[in-house]
């Protein structure tokens, strides 16, 4: 079976699409500090090159990816969603 997304680091809420998926494929994933998968379905169409949510996240939770936090999703998560700028606001310009 060949992967559809690439996950950072262990623990990241979102993998990174490596081809178009399409919204109800169930699509594996492999995270690359150690080779080992996940499986998700997509609840959405999810562009190559865009994120995928692996794990969910309550309503205004923190999304990391590389392991840093990259955004927080206003709305929550639900795993098997196309997370892009409807449902990530992100962290780079915040202000502390």
């Amino acid at each position: 079976m060949q992967h559809k997304f690439l996950v950072h680091k262990k623990g990241d809420h979102v993998g990174v699409a490596v081809a178009d998926i399409a919204a109800g494929e169930v699509v594996t994933g492999v995270f690359m500090d150690d080779g080992t998968t996940i499986q998700v379905r997509a609840n959405h169409p999810i562009p190559f090159g865009h994120k995928i949510a692996i794990q969910p996240v309550e309503p205004g939770g923190i999304v990391l990816e590389y392991g840093v936090p990259i955004g927080r999703a206003p709305g929550g998560l639900t795993v098997g969603d196309y997370v892009h700028t409807h449902n990530l606001k992100s962290l780079r310009w915040a202000r502390s």
